[in-house]
Parts: C-alpha cells; structure tokens; sequence
C-alpha cells in the first residue's frame, strides 16, 4: 500500500514542499529502505519512528517499507521527518484509517520523535507554517516546543501535537489538537538610555544620523569613552520591526533553531560577535550552510567591537553583503541565499595599544581597507571627556526623544521616496528625488576633489546629508547638511 504525507524542506530560510512517500511490499523480507537524498540524521530517523510507533502502543508493519522524500534530487537534512515518516508509515499499515473530512493533501506536518513517542522541536518552523499558509493547508501539525514562533502567522491553521498518540488519534478523528492562537507581540525595547550617555552629544547625533537614514558608522576612540555603551543604546532610537521585516527575522531564527532563552520581540536584532569568530561564523558557510552574525543581524545591527582585532579574511568578507544586503554561499551540492541588510556599527582604539592619541597611519587603523572604510558612511572620533566635565555635565539627548525624531526623518522619507531609506538610494534616485540645492552640490563636489575622495563618496555624502536634512525638517538640502555629512568622514582627510 502506498501512502503520502505533505512536509517541506528547509533551503536557505525559505520552505518548499516536500512529500513523505511510504510504500509497503508485503511477502518480503522485513526491511527499510529511505531514498531521495537523506543525510545521516534522516537514515538514522528510521530507528527513531520504529521505537516510538512500538512505545506509543501501535504495531510496526510487515514486510519491506520504502520511503522516498520527494523531490529525490534536494538534499534532505535533519529529523524533521519522524512524524511524517511515523504517520505515512501507520497508515500504510492500516492503523490510521483518516475519515472522509480529512484530506492528507491538505495536511503539513514535521517534528522530531523521542524513543517514548514525545515530538520534539524542530527548526524551521517558521518557515513551514509560511508554506502552509500560502498554500492554504487546512491544518499545519508543529510540534508544542514550536509553538511560539509558529503563532507569528496570522490566519493559518496551527495545531500543536505533543505525541506521536495525539497525532494518531487526531488522524483517526477520535481528538482535538490544540489550536495556536496568534498574539499581539510586544516590543521589548531596551532599558538602556542614551541620557546616561554624558558629554558626547556630537557622537549621538551621528548614531541619530546612522539611525534614521541606515548609514554604516565606525566610531575610533581611545578605551573608557563610551563607545561600546553607545552601540548598546542605539536598538532603542530604531523603529520597532513592521510585518515583513519581523517574519523575516523569525524566520532566520528559525532555520538556526529558536534558542531557549530568547522570546518574540518586534525590537531590531543587536548583534555582536567577538572578534575570534571565523568568517563562515560572520557570513555564514559551513559544509552544511548556516546563517552568520551577519544574516542574524538581518533588519537590525551589527556592532562589531575591536574591529582592527578581527582577522582581515573576515573584515574583506564584509563588503559586498554591506552593498547587497544578502549573502550567497556556494558550494559544490548547490548554493543558499541569506538576508543580511544590517546596519553595520564597529569601533576601535585609536592605535593598537589604546594608549596613544595619534592615528594617522597607526597599526591599527592600517589593517581596515580602504574598500571596507569607504562603505562606512560615517566616520566619527570619540574623545576621551575630563573627569571635572563629566561630573558637571548636563543630561543630554534622551533614547525616547531621539527616537522620535529617527520617527519623523523617516516619515518624510516615506513620504518623498516611497518606503525607501535614505541609505539604500542609488545614484538616480539621488539626482531625481533628493531635492539637492545647486550651491548644495557644487559645494560637495569641490570638497570632494579637494580632499581626495573616491568616486563612491559623492553618493555616501549625499545620502547622508539627505538624512540630516530630514532629521532637521528641511525639504531641500542645504550647504550646512553638506558640511556636515563631509564632517562624517574624517578618516578620507
């Protein structure tokens, strides 16, 4: 008897379909045979669903089982399949009989199979209740551990199975499964402030900038000044993720297997990996591609502190997912395709020792690249505040108020440029709906000559000074928005 059950397979972090076929040769020799491209996890998976269909209480089946995952030639990773292996399997025996008002074509399922019958979670989970949903599945079987990140999908029918048994009896019509209600998710914003940040007005305004219009930024500045504690406040001025942007993460999430200890927040991703990390751990790779920190920052920020201390492999990886916003990792069984637009923060000392206060041509600033300086839009010096300033210092710019003015730049944004942020205009956008002053521009283009500047700064420097003439409320852009955002970058100078 041959029988059939929906599930998907998992490609970069996106789902497609995938059909769990069992078929049963009775008058042969007991055996298992599982075709179409499974790895290790997969063949072992039929040791799994026997011991769990024999301890929930069902019998396995006589004669030779075939087990095909279609389609044969994508590679199939994981023990996603227990539960569809175990379910096509009784029905093939018989012992799931499903009545005429459930259609198995209409069904999506997937989990992992404890020895007990217990369904385990899974990754990409996420990404199959996405599949279901736009294929209209009239029920999507995820396991209990997945529940949370499978609620982010509004209108689609979730159920929750904790055994092998409820899966069975639910089959055969005989019990309810719980259904997954989708909930309202918090924002869960930051406790930090940028007012517990003193005497560094001029570096939150740049953070402001960075913020509003998506402009990478390098702060350089000797230890203790509060550089790391600024990066730290930034996730609280950016917006809360919308729809789209708050799917995708979870679904990135998803595919790496939904830590523990991590909830659902529509608060932008913080990353910050430390600078020993390998570049498959940034990007992304492994012989079996995973997503990097780059992709996990994805709609949010990557803050990449020390950065003179990371490999310079892995720094040069940086720039064409900087200009990309996505990541491609090829291998010889095929290729993956990652998210990764992120707004890139790093800083550094000054010199290699920290100590020192000159910069010009230091160790230090000599191993980043001309080609990974040049993607940063903003370049901007912290200095090191006395300590009698310090304690006479007046409170400064709080994270709610800078957040509402990042609200209302880009409002105007949207407003000018259709959702588009000022960082990811490209250089037609620029000359037809930036609104740039004549004097504006031959100001910036004699700067630009006179300083030595590449050809890719004259679209960097107007991106930039578009943001801050929106952060400002001017409808064109000015000569004084052009010198400042020329200020942003010091280290061409």
């Amino acid at each position: 008897m041959l029988c059939s059950i929906p599930s998907f397979v998992l490609e970069g972090i996106s789902a497609r379909p995938c059909q769990v076929e069992v078929s049963i040769a009775r008058g042969q020799l007991s055996g298992t045979t599982i075709v179409g491209l499974p790895d290790t996890a997969v063949r072992e998976s039929i040791e799994r669903v026997r011991a769990a269909v024999l301890n929930s209480g069902y019998q396995w089946p006589d004669g030779h089982l075939t087990i095909n995952l279609a389609p044969a030639n994508v590679r199939k990773e994981g023990p996603m399949y227990d539960l569809p292996i175990a379910v096509a399997v009784l029905m093939a025996g018989r012992t799931i009989e499903p009545p005429t008002s459930i259609r198995t074509a209409d069904i999506l399922m997937a989990g992992e199979l404890a020895l007990d019958g217990t369904v385990r979670g899974i990754r990409g989970t996420t990404s199959m209740v996405l599949l279901g949903h736009q294929a209209k599945a009239r029920a999507i079987l995820v396991p209990t551990g997945n529940m949370q990140e499978a609620s982010i999908v509004s209108d689609a029918s979730v159920l929750a199975v904790h055994s092998l048994g409820e899966a069975v009896a639910w089959m055969n019509g005989g019990h309810e499964l719980a259904l997954v209600q989708s909930e309202s998710i918090p924002e869960n914003m930051d406790d930090r402030d940028f007012v517990e940040v003193f005497a560094q007005e001029q570096v939150k305004r740049a953070l402001l900038v960075a913020a509003a219009g998506w402009h990478n930024m390098i702060m350089l500045g000797p230890p203790g000044t509060g550089k790391s504690m600024l990066a730290g406040c930034l996730p609280g001025i950016l917006p809360p993720l919308n729809d789209r942007e708050f799917k995708e993460v979870i679904q990135i999430r998803s595919c790496m297997g939904w830590p523990e200890e991590e909830s659902i927040s529509r608060r932008p991703p913080f990353r910050s990996p430390h600078h020993s990390c390998t570049a498959a751990a940034v990007i992304g790779g492994g012989s079996h591609p995973r997503p990097g920190e780059i992709s996990l920052a994805h709609n949010g920020i990557l803050f990449l502190d020390e950065l003179p201390e990371f490999p310079r492999s892995v720094l040069e990886t940086l720039r064409q997912p900087l200009e990309e916003h996505a990541v491609t990792i090829a291998r010889a069984s095929g290729s993956v395709r990652y998210p990764a637009r992120c707004l890139l923060i790093a800083a550094m000392n000054p010199t290699r020792d920290g100590r020192r206060a000159m910069r010009r041509s230091d160790d230090a600033l000599m191993k980043i690249s001309a080609p990974l300086l040049d993607r940063l839009d903003l370049h901007v010096e912290v200095c090191s505040v006395p300590i009698a300033s310090l304690r006479r210092a007046k409170k400064g710019m709080s994270t709610r108020k800078m957040a509402g003015m990042v609200k209302a730049a880009r409002r105007r944004m949207d407003e000018r440029q259709g959702g588009r942020l000022n960082g990811m205009l490209d250089g037609q956008a620029l000359d037809t709906i930036a609104r740039f002053r004549s004097e504006s521009l031959d100001c910036l283009e004699e700067s630009i000559h006179e300083l030595g500047m590449s050809a890719r700064a004259w679209n960097r420097i107007r991106r930039v000074a578009r943001t801050i003439a929106d952060i400002d409320g001017h409808d064109h852009v000015e000569i004084p928005d052009v010198v400042e955002a020329i200020q942003y970058r010091s280290m061409e100078c």
